[in-house]
């Protein structure tokens, strides 16, 4: 499976570390993907949603950003994305014992490259059809991924729209769901009063018509 991880600082994109994985019979474009990839790095900012998915194709970009850094993995569309964000969660645990307390210091790129050996490591874990087989006892405390924001990658890198644009309105659009099921519900129980103070009129009506015929 072709996999791409990179971790970068979110302040300027710096890559600090990065691993590769090419499957020669997939035939993709790997250097492709990189590139986009160390643009999408180069967009982030402090406003960015911490957690995202970008769709490229039969691919897939997460990122997770903590502390200050972003960790960003390339996968195939297929891989689930719950372990996708569990295998970010453990490289960011990781990584942050490690080189936290540097990340703001260093200058060069990759300056933490030696990290590698972890990433493979840990990739080989989840990527394992064993581990993907037991996928559902892994234990995270990740938010539900069904929330985690999902855009596409060649509209936010060619149009240069921010994650933190489309994070605004991906928001607005939740806070006008909420208003029209708000409004829908009131509307609702406005119409339930009508056809119950209808029924009652109808019926005090009758008794008062039944009252004065039969008297």
């Amino acid at each position: 499976m072709t996999t791409l991880t990179i971790i970068a600082r979110v302040a300027d994109g710096l890559p600090l570390a990065a691993s590769i994985q090419e499957d020669e019979q997939s035939g993709r474009d790997l250097q492709h993907y990189q590139s986009q990839a160390k643009q999408l790095c180069r967009k982030l900012n402090a406003q960015s949603p911490d957690r995202c998915t970008l769709e490229a194709g039969d691919m897939n970009f997460h990122y997770l950003i903590a502390e200050g850094v972003c960790y960003l993995f390339l996968c195939e569309a297929s891989f689930p994305k719950k372990m996708a964000f569990a295998y970010l969660e453990e490289l960011h645990t990781e990584f942050y014992d490690q080189y936290g307390k540097r990340v703001t210091t260093v200058t060069r790129p990759y300056s933490f490259i030696e990290f590698d050996t972890y990433i493979q490591k840990t990739k080989r874990s989840y990527v394992d059809g064993r581990a993907r087989r037991n996928f559902s006892s892994i234990n995270t405390e990740l938010q539900d991924v069904q929330r985690i924001m999902v855009a596409n990658i060649e509209e936010v890198l060619q149009r240069g729209e921010c994650l933190s644009a489309l994070d605004t309105k991906a928001s607005n659009l939740t806070s006008l769901s909420k208003k029209y099921r708000s409004d829908a519900k009131y509307l609702n129980t406005r119409s339930t009063y009508a056809k119950v103070a209808a029924v009652a009129v109808c019926v005090i009506t009758l008794i008062i018509y039944v009252r004065f015929w039969w008297l």
